[in-house]
């Protein structure tokens, strides 16, 4: 159970990111909306990412939820924000995937 409040700590850690990337490229009501949920997703990444780590250990916890982070942020500079995915990027976001599943498998 722990392992998939982490994920969705991971996922809101996304979400996040997302939300301030959209406030850097918006203005007015709706940048204080994106704003909103940017604290919204954040305060819910660490709130999950705190149950989590009440029985994971501290350093996987932290190290899968920035890995679902980065790896999520990453996905979306390309999907959404039409960021460059060259083979050198796709390269290393897979050796990120496989790092995490490692630690995930790793754990006890």
């Amino acid at each position: 159970m722990n392992w998939i409040l982490l994920i969705l700590a991971g996922l809101f850690e996304v979400g996040f990111a997302f939300c301030l990337g959209k406030t850097k490229v918006t203005t007015g009501s709706s940048s204080n909306l994106w704003f909103a949920g940017f604290l919204i997703s954040l305060s819910i990444s660490m709130l999950l990412l705190y149950k989590a780590t009440q029985t994971l250990p501290i350093g996987t916890a932290y190290a899968v939820w920035t890995g679902i982070g980065a790896v999520g942020t990453v996905l979306l500079g390309i999907f959404i924000f039409k960021e460059p995915a060259n083979f050198w990027r796709i390269f290393f976001l897979s050796t990120l995937i496989i790092s995490i599943v490692g630690l995930k498998f790793v754990s006890e």
